[in-house]
């Protein structure tokens, strides 16, 4: 007796797993939108962000710090991919657009090149010529 409710258990358990498996839940994305700003003695930070419900996001995020270094960061990632925009008044950044992200400074821009000597780095385990 007990081997056949062992049995009947048994089949009960893998039935109910087979089903499970078979009728997992999909969700479509739902609208959403969040954020928070905060500020203290360092300076303050932000984020912004929300979704459409239909693969589509916008958003910001940012910071100034107590000395009125600031960064913003204004993104959309849909269809045509991620793209960024970043407003700053960094000390070394310049106006340029890498990888498709626009870069928009305030600062004064002092490229100081340094010399990059290959063969240092080549033979910078005591001189033996490998790394």
């Amino acid at each position: 007796m007990f081997f056949k409710i062992a049995v009947a258990f048994f089949f009960v358990v893998a039935v109910s797993a087979s089903h499970y498996e078979e009728h997992e839940e999909h969700h479509d994305p739902i609208p959403y939108k969040f954020g928070y700003e905060v500020k203290d003695h360092e300076g303050s930070q932000h984020r912004h962000e929300e979704g459409d419900g239909h693969g589509n996001v916008r958003g910001s995020y940012g910071y100034v710090d107590h000395k009125g270094i600031h960064r913003e960061v204004h993104y959309v990632a849909d269809k045509g991919g991620f793209r960024a925009e970043v407003k700053t008044n960094e000390p070394g950044t310049a106006n340029q657009d890498p990888a498709q992200v626009k870069i928009h400074s305030d600062a004064s821009y002092h490229h100081h090149h340094e010399p990059h000597h290959v063969h240092d780095d080549i033979h910078d385990n005591h001189g033996h010529g490998y790394a």
